[in-house]
């Protein structure tokens, strides 16, 4: 071949490759963005499916499209000494008794100038209902959280009372796109009625979680996977129009719906209480707190909760000292807005759970100038939030973590200009994280944003996009002008401004920063930008304190009354219960033998989301921040109502296997955070704020108490007091000392756990490298450290319900250790007793050897009101199970060894009249083998406490109070008599026959 020929080829053909290049390269570029301007119109670019970057105007009060109103004061509240709970919730309850105006509100109550002590927690109830303040800088109104609980100081809440329709219309499109506001559904509504109110159901199925990963986060262990239906996204809408059988909405959908993972759902609803058009403003929101300790977390949780509420808003209000949220919008709200405030100081530990600064559950939810300190997630979304949510011109300054999507698929979150200086804003999987988040945004975008990084990945079957971001980068998401500055400045009121067509400045209120060229000025140019750098420009926490001047909110008083002109009415003081008391060898109240069921605490089981809570049983010390409910924080008011109805006499309650759930993998390692999950599993003792225990947050301090662990076992004792209730008192949990070494990894009691120093060996000596037994360490009192903290500990027991007469105290749940532990209990009690003048209700609950050993010493003896059947029963076959004490082994480990036998009705009956005739002063318990099946044996052998049926007579109950047991000559039947009236239960028909004289 010639030569030259071969090189001209040669060149053609790199030349038509390097070509090609170029137009593919081209093309690259020139592809088209999702979204771009034009002529100064946004427009979108839909993928291939048709989904496209949402419209988060929708967010905020009434969807942005009107302004927050100045609502006519109707009260005024004089500043007062002492407690002001009361007084300001009097005005609000009176300001909520006010009939609605044409616009939907009832009117404002006015705090004046000065501080008001909040001990309680201040609740706006009804629609309409306002409280506002004289202004949130130093010279204005000052909330103070006094006292020590963690109650939310203000919530905003209506009432829980969603119904679902139990049928609801399948939406027929084989996929209805990101944006879409419109869909349909099978054409049998034609014609129907249909709700104006509904929710839209995006189902988790087990293809999309599959697809999306999220099923196993590594090891091959699926505990944390996500599961089907416990991702399901509930879109919160109102049918604006239909047309056929085609639903149009007020709001657009955040994530696709698509018939391949199970399509969607639309379920009228109707909610009695929700509550709308309600707001805080114009104020400070302080919490007090223990100044010695920078972590301590016994004060105010949560400034503000927003539960069961639409059409609401909080703004010009600053927050100080609180451990959790400035304000927390829960799952059940939409439309709210939150702005011109400003979070400094939050005092708490450094983890999970707290310092979330801004944060929304809910959907539609608008945070606009914003400003927060130290925080952790400072602003941020949560679980399965559906969107969309926007956070517009915000600050996080200094936090110890991220901002953005912390918890599962939150969908059509928007950060638009907002910086996080410091820390990150992320948009990505999170996978095991926060208790098996996974991915976590969807079809979000950031937009102007700027951190110290920016994580920005694409989920499969949805997309996030980043636009105009400055910061360190991270993910396969969309990235469209980074390291730029873009136009316009806010996306959100770009948004908002094309849909409503009108210019919303004056709703935007944006921080004007110059962004123009000043790389190649000209002299005069450079002159004048010289002179502007010896001045910082103003900053978004100046521009938030000037919010009053922008939005001046009305604080006149001129011609309103006052709550003390109105009157405050008083509200009934609770009539407690008849004591408790024991007569006649029987626990008894009102003249008639206790009886009911009981119920026990979880040790460590549970969630906080959707399908984890409809199992939860009621717990008193467990806590959720900022969360009230079943399987959450408790309600202990619903709780001891909820105990009556079902007829539950007692609580049985101990103390926590661990703190967090991250130990529910019974690992034994250190946590390299605090990134702890809840709920959380109080412990007794407090945390000291210094250095760093097993689980990543301070160490435990044990000559000290945990102050919301002992005031809530203190209200449920006084709740069952009122209700005529009752409180079984574990003082110990052994389980933390005995089985399985992770029972043990966080026990406050551990070396490495506490600043006390315990004396138990580090590093922990595991049986195998993964059992405990360290019931002999933790019984030996001739340790001093641990002797003193022991006696203190059960002090503390006594202490905390001295003046409760509904408790029964005792040793301690699965209690099988030796008798020298039992002793020196008693002794700590003789003496405290000595001491008080007082006799709480002792009940001894232990091994059969030790329980006898005790019983026949009087110096000991004397001290026992109840004597508990709890760790031995007679077999059946009538040999007795008894594993003895002190020997190392938990109550499961002597059965997997002694493998006992079930027990019977006779069986149980003698058990409890041997004792009871042998001390007919005690009461005596059954919680042996099955002890709800055997009620009446316990009932008719002189047993306390028994499971009795429903409809037992109450004349009954109170006629047996004078009877003993007697042996009958028919082994078919049980006698209680007291020789003059008896009680005659058979057997066999499994009947209480006619009492006979």
């Amino acid at each position: 071949m010639n030569t030259k020929k071969a090189y001209h080829q040669l060149f053609l053909i790199a030349a038509v490759v390097f070509g090609l290049q170029q137009v593919l390269q081209a093309q690259k570029i020139v592809k088209p963005a999702p979204l771009f301007i034009d002529k100064g119109k946004l427009i979108y670019t839909p993928d291939t499916l048709g989904n496209r970057i949402p419209d988060f105007s929708y967010c905020g009060y009434k969807a942005s499209e009107q302004a927050i109103p100045n609502v006519e004061i109707k009260i005024v509240l004089p500043v007062a000494k002492g407690d002001a709970t009361f007084r300001i919730q009097a005005a609000l309850d009176y300001v909520a008794s006010l009939p609605l105006d044409a616009n939907g509100f009832r009117g404002a109550v006015l705090l004046q100038k000065g501080t008001y002590e909040v001990f309680g927690q201040l609740r706006i109830t009804a629609s309409g209902v306002v409280l506002r303040g004289s202004g949130m800088n130093a010279n204005g109104t000052t909330i103070i959280g006094a006292g020590t609980g963690r109650l939310a100081l203000i919530k905003i809440v209506g009432k829980n009372k969603l119904e679902k329709e139990f049928n609801g219309y399948k939406i027929i499109d084989s996929y209805v796109p990101v944006n879409a506001a419109q869909f349909h559904v099978d054409s049998s509504v034609i014609n129907k009625q249909l709700p104006t109110k509904i929710f839209i159901r995006r189902p988790s199925t087990k293809n999309w979680i599959a697809i999306l990963g999220t099923d196993i986060f590594g090891g091959g262990i699926s505990a944390l996977g996500w599961k089907p239906g416990n991702r399901d996204l509930f879109f919160d809408r109102t049918i604006t129009k239909i047309d056929g059988n085609t639903i149009t909405i007020d709001a657009p959908l955040t994530t696709a719906i698509d018939s391949a993972y199970g399509g969607g759902m639309i379920y009228g609803y109707s909610w009695e209480g929700r509550i709308e058009n309600c707001g805080i403003e114009n104020l400070r929101c302080n919490s007090v707190y223990d100044k010695n300790n920078l972590k301590d977390e016994d004060h105010r949780w949560n400034a503000i909760n927003i539960e069961n509420a639409t059409d609401a808003w909080v703004r010009q209000i600053s927050f100080e000292n609180f451990a959790g949220s400035a304000v927390s919008v829960l799952e059940t709200s939409k439309r709210i807005t939150i702005e011109d405030c400003i979070s400094k100081h939050p005092v708490s530990e450094i983890g999970g759970q707290r310092r979330y600064t801004f944060l929304t559950s809910g959907q539609q939810t608008l945070f606009q100038r914003c400003y927060a300190e130290n925080g952790y997630h400072d602003f941020a979304t949560g679980y399965c939030a559906p969107g969309p949510n926007a956070f517009v011109q915000c600050e996080s300054v200094l936090p110890y973590s991220f901002s953005g999507a912390i918890d599962s698929w939150a969908s059509g979150v928007l950060f638009d200009v907002v910086n996080v200086d410091g820390n990150a804003l992320r948009f990505g999987n999170r996978g095991q994280d926060a208790n098996g988040a996974g991915w976590a945004a969807a079809n979000s975008v950031l937009w102007n944003c700027t951190a110290a990084r920016i994580d920005c990945y694409k989920p499969p079957t949805a997309q996030n996009w980043s636009f105009g971001s400055w910061a360190q980068f991270s993910g396969d998401g969309y990235w469209g002008e980074s390291n730029n500055t873009i136009t316009p400045r806010s996306l959100y009121y770009a948004q908002l401004a094309q849909r409503l067509n009108k210019n919303v400045d004056q709703m935007a209120q944006l921080l004007y920063i110059p962004t123009e060229a000043s790389s190649s000025p000209s002299v005069e140019t450079a002159m004048e930008l010289t002179r502007q750098a010896a001045k910082p420009r103003k900053q978004l926490i100046e521009w938030i304190i000037e919010a009053s001047q922008r939005n001046a909110i009305t604080i006149s008083t001129a011609g309103i009354k006052t709550i003390d002109a109105i009157g405050i009415k008083k509200l009934p003081a609770a009539m407690p219960a008849p004591a408790m008391k024991i007569e006649n060898g029987w626990l008894v109240r009102n003249g008639e033998v206790i009886t009911g069921k009981r119920q026990n605490v979880q040790w460590w089981s549970g969630g906080v989301q959707g399908k984890d809570l409809q199992n939860a049983k009621a717990h008193i010390t467990r806590f959720v921040p900022g969360r009230t409910g079943k399987g959450l924080t408790d309600d202990l008011n619903e709780v001891t109502y909820e105990m009556k109805v079902t007829h539950t006499i007692a609580i049985e309650h101990n103390y926590g296997l661990w703190y967090d759930r991250r130990r529910d993998d019974h690992q034994r390692v250190k946590r390299m955070d605090g990134e702890v999950w809840p709920p959380f599993y109080e412990l007794p003792f407090a945390r000291s704020g210094k250095e760093i225990a097993w689980d990543g947050l301070s160490k435990y301090d044990l000559t000290k108490y945990n102050l919301f662990y002992w005031s809530r076992l203190k209200q449920f004792a006084d709740l069952a007091d009122e209700k005529g209730l009752l409180l079984m008192h574990q003082n110990y949990f052994q389980h933390n000392i005995i089985e399985a070494g992770a029972h043990y990894a966080d026990f406050p009691w551990r070396t490495a756990n506490n600043i006390n120093n315990t004396g138990f060996v580090e590093p922990v000596n595991y049986a195998g490298d993964k059992r405990i037994f360290y019931a002999e360490q933790f019984y030996d009192i001739s340790n001093p450290v641990r002797r003193e903290v022991h006696k203190k500990y059960i002090r503390q027991c006594l202490n905390n319900f001295k003046d409760n007469n509904g408790v029964i105290q005792l040793i301690g749940e699965e209690f099988t250790g030796p008798i020298h532990f039992v002793k020196f209990w008693l002794d700590v009690i003789k003496d405290w007793e000595k001491e008080t003048g007082k006799h709480p209700i002792i009940g001894l609950s232990v091994t059969k050897d030790v329980q006898d050993a005790i019983l026949n010493l009087p110096v000991y003896a004397a001290i026992i009101d109840v004597i508990d059947i709890r760790y031995w029963h007679y077999q059946a076959d009538g040999t007795v199970y008894a594993p003895p004490g002190g020997q190392n082994l938990a109550p499961r480990q002597h059965a997997r060894l002694l493998k006992p036998k079930k027990t019977s009705f006779e069986q149980v009956y003698r058990a409890v009249k041997e004792y009871r005739e042998k001390y007919p002063a005690k009461a005596v318990m059954y919680s042996g083998d099955s002890y709800p099946e055997f009620g009446m044996a316990v009932f008719m052998a002189g047993g306390s406490l028994p499971v009795l049926p429903n409809d037992i007579n109450a004349a009954l109950l109170k006629a047996a109070t004078t009877m003993k047991p007697l042996t009958s000559q028919n082994k078919n039947e049980s006698i209680l008599s007291d020789g003059k009236n008896s009680i005659v239960y058979d057997v066999e028909t499994k009947k209480i026959k006619t009492p006979i004289p």
